[in-house]
């Protein structure tokens, strides 16, 4: 009955107030409510010193609020975080300005930093660095400063109030972008960095929990403008495509979150399978007559104890071995690796996104990240164009690969009876699948980290003045058509 009465008290308070909690609001009644949202305590020890990363948004401002009531219950030594990225002006300062007011009332150490997102998130072309989104480098420039906070403060980790929600976001947006089981796996409860751990005890945890606990302690909190604008994927999945998708299951978010969780559970296993297995199969260099094998840069699988695993297996050892040479192929070029090792001929190559090379041998398939002076193709020596029919298809051996263009059923055929197979030039621009506004070509290859010749000869297919398929990369579906691509083998030729 208290709580009832509390909790009505506190609708009315006003969201920007003062003061820290309501004043009908007793402090035993908020060591109630404290217990009453949802922690994972084992990931909390007592005598743990911990910051929270308070950025002034309700679950922030809940976890803290929260974990500073239970301290003394938890034996925690606690700390609270902000970052001020540099963007919505008078806003951010304003969150700062409520989060340290927030942990001073609180008696909590706090820490401040600010950073320019904006000017981080532009490529910078004295260091090769590519352009990000303003998402990107605002959490690689969070997580930094917290790594940072680990390794002068004394403290043993860092802790963020994502939730259910914020998981359930994750691993749908990660789905909608091609992501493997360990991209289902999304926001991980613990993430062990050298300098310390990050912690996530709201990951089960509602948001819609998250604000009833703030209104029952009447605690205001900051909203963040920009979690309005649907420029950004994130908002767009937040407002747009889970309300509709929970039309036909309420309960998705929960199922979404335990997808992570299984995921999670399953990439343990594979990990401790492949860290058996990959030594077996995955070898260092080439081998050399009469014995053992030659240091170099490149890896091998041997094909015949390759094709003997599972599928899933083989599929990990490839991305496995790719991996150790800074490559992380899709899941075409994975299938294109795979296609060479079992039915390839001694000879074939095939040249994948990010400078990956591989060359089928008579016993091995060997795979190396192609520089810039060892690259096969020369651009001036590169055809301009390729034109191909639509429906129909196109053998490219500058490109190292057979173009297919099907028209599908029920779909009216595009009004260009041919399209372009042409290398991406200054200026191309595309829209990735999934993705808010254009890219340019030249900054998508920077994201792939493809370099030199392999950067210079990058075909791409124009249809209508419009770019509709470009190798590596997964665009927005053009309505009426599919663009297949297949490696050809190292005479030009169909592979056998």
């Amino acid at each position: 009955m208290q709580l009832r009465r509390f909790r009505r008290a506190a609708q009315s308070w006003s969201a920007n107030a003062s003061s820290f909690y309501h004043p009908l609001v007793s402090t035993k009644a908020r060591r109630t409510l404290a217990a009453s949202l949802p922690l994972d305590l084992a990931l909390l020890r007592p005598g743990l010193r911990l910051a929270v990363g308070l950025s002034g948004g309700a679950d922030s401002v809940a976890l803290t609020c929260a974990l500073a009531e239970r301290a003394s219950e938890l034996g925690l030594v606690l700390h609270a975080a902000h970052l001020h990225h540099g963007l919505r002006a008078d806003e951010a300062d304003a969150d700062l300005a409520f989060a340290r007011d927030l942990a001073a009332r609180l008696g909590l150490p706090f820490h401040e930093a600010h950073v320019d997102t904006a000017a981080e998130a532009q490529a910078n072309p004295q260091t090769g660095k590519p352009a990000e989104t303003i998402e990107e480098a605002a959490r690689r420039l969070r997580y930094r400063w917290f790594r940072k906070l680990l390794s002068e403060t004394p403290l043993d980790a860092m802790a963020t109030a994502h939730t259910l929600d914020d998981q359930a976001e994750t691993v749908l947006a990660k789905f909608l972008r091609g992501a493997w089981t360990e991209g289902l796996s999304g926001i991980h409860p613990v993430v062990e960095f050298p300098e310390g751990r990050i912690l996530r005890p709201l990951l089960g945890t509602t948001r819609a929990q998250v604000e009833a606990y703030l209104q029952a302690a009447g605690q205001p909190w900051r909203e963040d403008s920009s979690n309005r604008h649907l420029t950004y994927t994130r908002n767009r999945i937040r407002h747009e495509l889970l309300p509709q998708l929970e039309t036909w299951n309420p309960r998705l978010r929960e199922h979404l979150a335990q997808m992570a969780e299984l995921a999670r559970d399953e990439e343990d296993w594979w990990q401790t399978e492949l860290a058996r297995i990959a030594p077996q199969l995955i070898l260092p260099g080439r081998p050399v007559r009469g014995g053992g094998r030659a240091a170099g840069a490149e890896l091998a699988l041997d094909v015949t104890r390759l094709a003997a695993q599972p599928v899933a297996m083989q599929r990990r050892l490839l991305r496995h071995a790719a991996a150790q040479l800074g490559a992380a192929p899709d899941f075409a070029s994975t299938e294109a690796l795979r296609a060479l090792a079992h039915s390839g001929r001694a000879g074939q190559k095939c040249q994948l996104a990010q400078g990956l090379h591989a060359e089928r041998t008579h016993r091995e398939l060997r795979l190396a990240v192609m520089a810039a002076s060892s690259a096969s193709l020369n651009a001036a020596d590169t055809p301009a164009e390729y034109k191909v029919n639509i429906p129909g298809e196109v053998l490219a051996p500058a490109f190292a690969l057979r173009l297919c263009i099907q028209v599908e059923q029920a779909a009216a055929p595009p009004a260009a009876a041919t399209a372009l197979l042409r290398n991406w030039k200054p200026g191309d621009r595309v829209r990735l699948h999934y993705s808010s506004g254009q890219r340019k070509v030249k900054e998508v290859l920077e994201r792939l980290k493809v370099t030199g010749t392999s950067r210079a000869v990058w075909p791409v297919l124009e249809l209508d003045g419009r770019i509709v398929w470009m190798q590596g990369v997964e665009l927005e579906p053009e309505p009426g058509i599919k663009v297949t691509a297949t490696p050809l083998a190292a005479d030009g030729k169909r592979p056998a």
